[in-house]
């Protein structure tokens, strides 16, 4: 019995002291020059689906939910949310050359139709992010036309 206290209160102590190893914040209050609505047309149908979606992991500035700040899950969202920058920033877009563009608006339109985005561990805890079939297939014409304007401007 004593050895079992001695690991509840072990692991007590580190639940506790990581709760001060904090991650960095992706919060940004500046939309740059760069940002996707800012150098391609998105109507504003199609800007709602994607920043309720897409944005918080996919942009300089993440709406944190109230359990970010207990550790390790901070550290998970900070993970997925790093990941999802590497993979593709919108708030960066317009500093892609046109051909990675067309690349990340086709890469768009194949996660949403395949259904790996939004990730499915992510729309379980925030059903606003949640796609409906409409929203799918919003997003996903308006990526391809907006794919195959890129291709005639260049």
């Amino acid at each position: 019995m004593k050895w079992r206290k001695k690991l509840f209160l072990a692991l007590l102590v580190v639940l506790v002291v990581i709760q001060f190893i904090q991650p960095a914040r992706n919060k940004s209050s500046e939309i740059l020059s760069t940002d996707l609505a800012k150098t391609i047309d998105v109507p504003g149908n199609v800007q709602g689906p994607l920043k309720t979606a897409c944005y918080d992991c996919h942009s300089n500035n993440t709406n944190y939910p109230w359990y970010s700040r207990i550790q390790p899950f901070g550290w998970l969202l900070a993970g997925h949310i790093k990941k999802g920058k590497a993979d593709l920033n919108f708030s960066e877009f317009g500093s892609y050359s046109v051909r990675v563009q067309i690349s990340k608006l086709n890469e768009i339109a194949n996660s949403i139709k395949d259904g790996t985005m939004p990730l499915n561990s992510y729309t379980i805890i925030h059903k606003k992010a949640q796609l409906s079939k409409e929203d799918k297939v919003l997003l996903i014409d308006w990526a391809a036309r907006t794919k195959d304007g890129l291709k005639l401007n260049n």
